[in-house]
């Protein structure tokens, strides 16, 4: 799809009197270009069907305040059109990054931490089970395929809901997104961009959608943890965050699943669901992930 960035430029107060060359980003759903000292976000095709853009906004805006975001400077609900400033001396993080940088997993961890202790309030609440549900009935009206099997683990699921049930963390302003690709870092501390699916939720999701995204090994889940809460993890927090690991998966499987069902190019949403769907499955075989439901059950 090519866009009239200059066109679109001109309907957008913000960025008055750019002109140029606009950079394209990355980007899996929407589209991103740089223009100058700025980024424009373009929504990408089928997101109006699952993402509020008010609440991104009203969340863009709190990230920013909290100081763990660039500023806010255009934000229109009615066409998710989003303009922000541009960070520069910052590198987009992949997985391949996080491995190559030395550090990287700590500095993630304290700017979701800074996010999680900033006591700003998001206007949404991200409900994990409930956002399964709606993917199902999103999807259940599109011509693709579940992964055999996807129901009987969401039954299977129901002893997680009920172990996280009993022992409830805090709920805080979470990214709960947090593809490498939405930290930029500096060396010395990180960035992070699109709020499409933040709100309040337990902080642990957060970093163990951080350790599945960046692939992380054993010594990069324990940097991340020891860094996050300035020493030691404790037992119960270091449980959900292993999983949170395979819940993201549940999830996710779906989400690809809807970009395939939306005809989305940008990767193979297919060999994508079916590849989350089964880290999920045997992330949830092992008897760590047993043990970690079986302590937070005992809470």
């Amino acid at each position: 799809m090519q866009d009239d960035i200059p066109a679109i430029a001109r309907t957008i107060p913000a960025l008055a009197g750019w002109s140029g060359t606009a950079e394209r980003l990355g980007g899996l759903t929407n589209r991103v270009y740089r223009l100058g000292d700025a980024i424009l976000r373009i929504p990408g095709e089928g997101t109006a069907e699952y993402i509020d853009r008010k609440n991104e906004a009203e969340a863009a805006r709190a990230a920013a305040a909290a100081g763990v975001s660039p500023d806010l400077l255009h934000a229109d609900p009615a066409t998710g059109l989003m303009v922000t400033r541009f960070l520069p001396g910052t590198t987009t993080m992949s997985p391949e990054a996080f491995r190559t940088r030395p550090g990287s997993p700590a500095r993630a961890a304290r700017a979701l931490r800074r996010l999680h202790l900033s006591g700003q309030i998001l206007p949404a609440r991200f409900e994990l089970f409930a956002m399964i549900d709606d993917y199902l009935r999103l999807l259940s009206g599109k011509e693709v395929a579940l992964p055999e099997g996807y129901h009987a683990v969401v039954s299977e699921a129901g002893i997680v809901r009920a172990a996280l049930a009993r022992a409830p963390a805090s709920l805080v302003p979470c990214h709960c997104d947090p593809l490498c690709e939405n930290f930029l870092d500096t060396g010395e501390s990180m960035w992070i961009v699109d709020w499409e699916y933040s709100g309040m939720n337990d902080p642990m999701w957060d970093l163990g959608d951080l350790s599945v995204e960046a692939g992380f090994g054993a010594a990069q889940d324990e940097e991340m943890l020891t860094a996050y809460h300035d020493g030691p993890a404790p037992a119960e927090a270091r449980a959900r965050m292993v999983i949170y690991k395979a819940m993201c998966d549940l999830l996710w499987t779906l989400w690809g699943l809807i970009q395939l069902a939306n005809g989305n190019p940008a990767d193979d949403f297919r060999a994508y669901a079916d590849g989350r769907f089964a880290r999920c499955r045997a992330l949830m075989a092992t008897p760590e992930f047993a043990a970690h439901v079986a302590l937070l059950a005992r809470a």
